[in-house]
């Protein structure tokens, strides 16, 4: 399809519309995780609609000694990568556009949440990504737009913001896309040599050795609801050679929930034996949150939880998480 280039709010609004507009933001460097963003955004917006993708590259968005000179610029690329992908119009304003006067004097402030992890090791990130989200949504006027899920706590926060200030867009999560190899898309992984590369494959493995703890656990409880912990019920599982299931029914039925410190230190165990390679991977946060305000959980929680982590390899910083859901020892499968 052909795919129109803008690089004014003006044109963009001149633009005749017959059905939903979707928007999908990027800073460009488009790849697969992007082409997924869009093609969902196709679905959404519909044959009728109207889908938009944005390129710019936020300089809010990066602090001192970050990489915004080195943030990689491939416009002719993702314009060809988001006409593929469904796109009807690629978005790319400058500076000036989005910023007319310098910087804005007036900004979004993230709030406690928005100091939590991502915003502790980089402060003024969320502060700078929520003020140009929010002017690209009243540049762009979209009535759905979509994010990926693997920017877990720039998700939440752009939808406490959008509720929170009543934008009236809807916000849709898309699930984050990998590698082959496990390495969540990101258009950083292109600074990776090959030896970092190896190493970088921690974060995912961290995450999956963690999501794995978190299913057999679950599984055990689930295991536990359906077998009653009563010696006549082990002695008839016995009988028919489910002696393990029994027991493991009952230690499950009478251990201290600790279902989230189990899954924290299976992932940290990978986190562990990858600060000991070379090249070495140095974590700078592993974290077991709850994605309504990206605090810790604790051992007796139940219900949605983000397991989120952020590491550097060489000079590159990469971050990953996974979603997992823990239930009470009495809830329902």
């Amino acid at each position: 399809m052909t795919t129109t280039l803008l690089s004014t709010a003006a044109d963009l609004h001149a633009r005749v519309r017959a059905g939903r507009r979707a928007v999908v933001m990027t800073m460009g460097a488009l790849h697969e995780g992007h082409a997924t963003l869009i093609r969902t955004a196709r679905s959404v917006a519909g044959p009728d609609g109207e889908v938009v993708v944005t390129v710019f590259v936020n300089p809010l968005q990066f602090g001192k000694g970050e990489d915004l000179d080195r943030y990689p610029r491939t416009l002719d690329a993702d314009i060809e990568l988001a006409g593929q992908s469904g796109a009807d119009v690629v978005f790319a304003p400058s500076v000036d556009e989005v910023y007319p006067g310098g910087e804005p004097e007036v900004r979004i402030t993230a709030g406690p949440m928005g100091e939590r992890l991502e915003g502790s090791s980089r402060p003024g990130h969320f502060d700078g990504m929520l003020t140009v989200v929010a002017k690209l949504l009243h540049l762009t006027r979209p009535d759905v737009a979509l994010y990926g899920q693997k920017d877990a706590q720039q998700l939440a926060l752009i939808r406490r913001m959008v509720r929170d200030l009543n934008f009236g867009v809807e916000i849709v999560g898309v699930p984050t896309v990998r590698e082959e190899d496990g390495l969540a898309l990101s258009s950083r992984n292109r600074y990776l040599s090959a030896a970092e590369r190896r190493t970088a494959l921690a974060l995912s493995g961290a995450l999956f050795a963690g999501q794995d703890r978190h299913a057999a656990q679950e599984a055990l409880r689930a295991r536990a609801r359906e077998v009653p912990a009563t010696r006549a019920r082990a002695e008839a599982l016995s009988a028919i050679g489910e002696s393990r299931a029994a027991a493991d029914a009952h230690a499950v039925a009478t251990a201290v929930p600790g279902g989230p410190a189990a899954v924290r230190a299976a992932a940290r165990q990978v986190l562990d034996e990858a600060a000991r390679l070379e090249p070495p991977l140095a974590l700078d946060y592993l974290a077991l949150v709850d994605p309504s305000d990206f605090t810790e959980i604790g051992d007796d929680f139940t219900g949605d939880a983000v397991l989120a982590v952020a590491a550097r390899v060489g000079a590159t910083r990469l971050i990953d998480n996974v979603p997992l859901t823990f239930t009470s020892f009495g809830a329902a499968s």
